[in-house]
């Protein structure tokens, strides 16, 4: 059995004291252990920075420059790890999250990424916000976003970071960039992330979402010309 590289678990947080101590639980919980974990901090104003630093092995960064792309920008920079891997402070990993797909890649050395399918669950006591189909909480769609992946560090040398110019759907436009670029990538058929749906939900709240999706078409779209 080929032993997988080390992985560098990314999370990122803005006032998550909420739910920031299960999903670092979820991450030491890991069948595969990472080499490390890193709590990317966007300037919490509660009590995020003390539930990090209260677990061991956890590296705290505050982040220099504000927002979710340039936190994803900041803990990769930071990692050590040859396998990047990533968390929201309210969100869940299986505990055979990166054994699966840490496997995966030193086992198909051609390939740059994995993703996964992914369970929603309702926090309780929370009304899930506007944008949330109740129908997703019955399905498993495998799912391009950054919960699910686990890449190559290599991979962001060549297709980039994240780009910090977007208020929203930096993830989308790095997934576009890569499927653009045509770099073998992996969707491993089981449910490795719990997704909370929460009334504070960033992903499914954001105003401007529409408009961002429509910028991050049109970029993909130049590219392909460009290509040919």
């Amino acid at each position: 059995m080929i032993q997988p590289e080390p992985v560098s678990a990314i999370v990122i947080v803005k006032n998550g004291a909420r739910f920031l101590a299960e999903a670092l639980s979820s991450i030491q919980r890991q069948t595969l252990a990472p080499c490390e974990t890193l709590v990317v901090d966007g300037g919490s104003t509660d009590g995020t920075a003390e539930i990090a630093r209260s677990f061991p092995g956890v590296r705290y960064l505050l982040q220099p420059h504000g927002g979710i792309s340039n936190a994803y920008n900041y803990g990769i920079e930071q990692a050590q790890g040859e396998l990047l891997a990533f968390l929201s402070y309210d969100d869940l990993w299986t505990p055979d999250k990166l054994a699966v797909q840490a496997g995966y890649l030193a086992a198909h050395p051609e390939c740059q990424y994995a993703v996964c399918r992914i369970r929603y669950f309702c926090e309780p006591g929370d009304a899930p916000p506007a944008g949330f189909r109740p129908e997703w909480l019955s399905q498993e769609p495998v799912a391009y976003i950054m919960e699910t992946l686990v890449a190559r560090r290599s991979l962001f040398a060549r297709v980039g970071l994240h780009r910090t110019d977007l208020a929203t759907g930096g993830d989308t436009d790095w997934f576009a960039r890569v499927f653009d670029a045509h770099e073998i990538g992996h969707a491993c058929d089981q449910v490795l992330l719990h997704k909370r749906v929460h009334r504070d939900n960033s992903s499914l709240t954001a105003p401007d979402s529409n408009d961002q999706l429509l910028k991050i078409l049109r970029n993909s779209l130049r590219r392909k010309r460009a290509a040919g």
